[in-house]
């Protein structure tokens, strides 16, 4: 997936549609979370087995509201001007050393939980 291009995209819709003034960086961050609410709901009261197996018309449901978590996720990171590739590069290093395999492995623990070396 190109990123850059994809923002470019959606920096192109949203410049056709005049909504640029729309697009704050708080305004775009409120619009994440109710999308990231709207995937939630789909899994609200399901078991954990239920949430796996999802009927075809959910899961195309999810799909789509993944779809706009991730292009409110890269429109945000657009008018923030944050590279998503290099500061997800910067957090899997962060938990690499946040929760080692040898210590953490088959526990949900939160990091602060493992002894530091």
């Amino acid at each position: 997936m190109d990123l850059d291009a994809w923002q470019q995209r959606l920096q192109a819709f949203a410049r056709e549609r005049d909504w640029e003034g729309f697009h704050a960086p708080k305004n775009l961050a409120m619009a994440l979370s109710v999308e990231a609410a709207e995937l939630l709901e789909h899994f609200q009261w399901l078991e954990t087995e239920q949430s796996r197996q999802l009927d075809a018309a959910t899961r195309e449901a999810v799909r789509l509201e993944m779809a706009d978590v991730l292009l409110y996720l890269l429109r945000l990171a657009g008018q923030l001007e944050i590279d998503l590739e290099q500061a997800c590069e910067d957090k899997f290093r962060i938990n690499q050393q946040r929760y080692p395999a040898d210590q953490c492995r088959g526990s949900a623990a939160k990091y602060t939980r493992y002894r530091k070396e």
